[in-house]
Formats: structure tokens, sequence, C-alpha cells
């Protein structure tokens, strides 16, 4: 997500770093970069110009140009304008004073609208809400399959439908009673779709919207269609008055030009952004820790609240008594492999991470998933006796050990060495300041290894 963007604005601030001094003319060769970089990412022009405006008024006034460090104050402007352009702070969900609170998901079909509500529906459940989904796309028939099976996966209704039901609008009518009833105080109703944007379409939505009065009406947009979903949203909130938008996929989307303009384009805000096809992998947009993903400077909010939802607490602070002990064995190695997994790909929790100091180079590093399945598989073929004590594993050992889990001798050395480096690390670590440090803090999770 915006890996394009954040390499070539990093570009820029280190090129204005490497100047003695910030003048009128590098830091307009900056801003010229800057331009280029956000149409690159396929940022729309109206959003660019904008945005380079207001940098430049703020970036040339006499306090930057005189500043010890020129290019920190730029960078802080740039921050603060693109937090600006995404909307200034988070937006979140509103609900009815009456519920059950109804909510249109609307969009183009192939967007992701009905994954879209299930994710949602799970988020709402997390989140002390007791939502019901239900689809109104009577043209599809399998539309209101997949939603089923969704619903079905995460545990939680779906109104069916009735024989007799044949319109959205009674589709529709019958699951917010339902909802009602049932004490339900959030229903999600999945529409219908179309490839493109018809008179048909607006009118069925726009009846739908007059008989339910919904209190959120969110578009779904697929971010790597890019200013397309942004001329769509448009378009969507001009004849139907949208509240909020959800982007998908902006897990594969390294450029992130719809983020960067939807807000600006449409005036309403982006609310959620899915980055993932898991029905966890669905986070509230937050500006302005994306600007600062964006800058380089990571996301350490988004990773320590998806820890604190997915992290076995417990076992988080008995895995930092063990290391402050060290008494790490290659079973907690595999445990916490096995709970860093729950976050997700792993490439996508490195993102995350600030790009500075000793981390600067995690953009470059690619995560093979089939090498954490080899490291569990060797671990998990080894007897809890070598799991506990690994001085044990002789050359008959690692033989069989690399027989059972389908792997090498060779790997299951490579495994055994770089655990035994670990190992000698931490006992390094324990014994010193930062041990002592470690031992005083009470900490909900611990993710060294």
């Amino acid at each position: 997500m915006f890996d394009n963007l954040s390499e070539k604005l990093q570009r820029v601030f280190k090129n204005l770093r490497g100047e003695g001094r910030l003048t009128a003319e590098n830091m307009e060769a900056a801003l010229r970069e800057i331009r280029v970089a956000l149409l690159e990412a396929d940022v729309n022009f109206r959003v660019v110009k904008q945005l380079i405006e207001n940098i430049k008024q703020k970036a040339m006034g006499e306090e930057v140009l005189t500043a010890l460090s020129p290019s920190q104050q730029v960078v802080k402007i740039v921050n603060e304008e693109l937090i600006k352009i995404l909307g200034s702070h988070e937006s979140r969900l509103r609900f009815a004073n009456d519920p059950p609170t109804v909510m249109l998901i609307v969009g183009l079909q192939g967007s992701g609208k009905t994954t879209t509500t299930a994710k949602l529906a799970r988020w709402l459940s997390r989140n002390g809400h007791r939502p019901e989904m239900v689809s109104v796309d009577v043209y599809r028939p399998a539309a209101r399959e997949q939603l089923r099976v969704l619903a079905r996966d995460l545990n939680l209704p779906v109104y069916p439908g009735a024989a007799e039901e044949t319109t959205p609008a009674d589709l529709a009518r019958s699951a917010r009673k339902d909802a009602a009833t049932s004490g339900r105080d959030v229903l999600l109703v999945d529409t219908a779709g179309r490839l493109h944007i018809d008179d048909q379409l607006m009118t069925e939505l726009q009846e739908l919207k007059e008989q339910l009065s919904p209190v959120e009406i969110l578009f779904v947009a697929d971010a790597m269609t890019g200013q397309d979903a942004v001329k769509s949203a448009e378009e969507f909130h001009r004849r139907l008055g949208i509240t909020g938008v959800v982007l998908t996929k902006m897990d594969g989307d390294a450029r992130g030009g719809a983020a960067l303009s939807i807000r600006h384009v449409t005036g309403q805000p982006l609310k959620f952004v899915g980055v993932g096809e898991k029905p966890d992998a669905l986070e509230p947009f937050h500006p302005d820790r994306v600007a600062s993903r964006i800058l380089g400077m990571g996301d350490v909010l988004s990773f320590i609240e998806k820890a604190e939802e997915l992290i076995d607490k417990k076992k988080a602070v008995e895995m930092q008594r063990k290391l402050i002990e060290n008494e790490f064995t290659l079973e907690d190695f595999r445990d916490q492999i096995r709970q860093l997994k729950k976050l997700g790909p792993l490439e996508s929790v490195l993102s995350m991470m600030p790009k500075v100091g000793m981390l600067k180079d995690l953009k470059n590093v690619k995560v093979d998933e089939k090498e954490i399945v080899h490291v569990v598989a060797i671990i998990d073929s080894m007897t809890p006796q070598e799991r506990a004590n690994h001085m044990i594993i002789n050359g008959a050992r690692r033989r069989r050990i690399a027989k059972g889990s389908g792997t090498s001798v060779q790997e299951v050395n490579q495994l055994l060495k770089q655990y035994a480096q670990a190992r000698k690390m931490m006992k390094s670590f324990s014994g010193g300041f930062l041990g002592k440090k470690l031992g005083k803090m009470k900490l909900p999770m611990s993710f060294e290894m």
C-alpha cells in the first residue's frame, strides 16, 4: 500500500537533507518531484494541484527557509497536508437513536460489496454490536448464496427472505422487521450492482433509501481501479448521497491514488479499507496513520491494535518471562511464529514498521511464507524432549526430523543454528540493561523472537 509513492517521497526528502540550506530554487525542484510522484501514484490532478499549492505556501515561508533543519520542516508540512487531504481525523460509523441502524452497502459489480458486508458485520460484532445482514440482489442468486456462506462461517445472522419477497424493497423491509424483533441493532443491506452506473440501478437504490432511511450509505470501491473508483464514488454521491467510502484491495494497490483522492473529490470520508481476503482484513481508516506510512514513518499504532485483538495476552506475558530468564525453547519459538502469523501476511506486518535506523531496509524484505511453514513442520517433527532441549538433537535425530517434516538435514541444521544464535543474543540481553528494563515492564504482549 503506497509503496511506490512512499519510496519516491523519501528520495525527495533525502535530497533536501543533502542540501547545505534550503533555497527557493531547491524547494521548487523538490515540489516538482513531489508533484510527479503524486501523479504517478494516480492521485487525482485536482488533488495534486491543491496539495502542491498548500505545501508551497507553507514551505516557502521565512520560518522554514531559515530553520536549522529545513528538510524536517518540509516533512512536517507534507505530513500535515496529507492528513488534510485524507480527512484530518478518523470518520466513525454513525448509529440511529432507535435501533436497528440501517446501513446500505452500494457499489458497482465486482467491487467487493458482499465480502465487505460480511467483514463489516464481523467488525461490528467485535465492537459491541449485534449485526444482521441481508442481500437484496434479486438478480443474482449466487450473490445471496455467497452472503449466506460468509455469514455461516462467521456465525452471524443473515435474513434468508421468503418466496413471496421478490423485490429489493420487500426483502429489506422484512429484514429490518426481523432485525428489530430479534434484538439486532444494525442491519447491513448488501445491494445489487452493475458493471457500470445506470438509471435502473440508481432508481432501485433511491427507492431503498426512501423506504429504509439508512443512517449510512457506504460506497464500496476497488482501490486497484484507481481514478475509476473515484469517478464512480463521485457519481454515486451525486445521485444517491453516500455518507462514506470503503476501499477494497488496498493491500494490492502499490500506488494509493484512490485513497488520496476520494475524500477531496467526493467530499465524503474514507471509513474503512480492505487489506486482504480474510474476514478480519478490514481496518478503520486513520488519516494520520496513513500519512505516516506514506512518509516512511510506519503505523505502529495499528500494529499494536491488531496485536491486542489477536495475540493471546497470557501467552505473551509468559513468553516475556521466558525471554528474560533465558528459558526460550524451540516449542516457544514455534508458538511465537504461530502467534505472529495471526496478524496476517508478514510482509503486511513489516510494512507497518517505520523505515528508519535499523528498520530502514524492511521495505526490501520479501517473506517466503513457505519457509515459515517449513520451520513449523521441522519443530513439529521433534519429540517434546528435543523441543525442550535442542542440545540432544544429534545426527540420527536430525535425519529423522528431516524425514518427518519433508525437509532436508541442511534445513534442520539451519533452523537449529538460527535458534542457537537467537538464544545467545537473548541471553546477553537478559543479563544486561535491556533485561532489567524488560523485567520492570508489564506489557500486555511480547513479540521478541
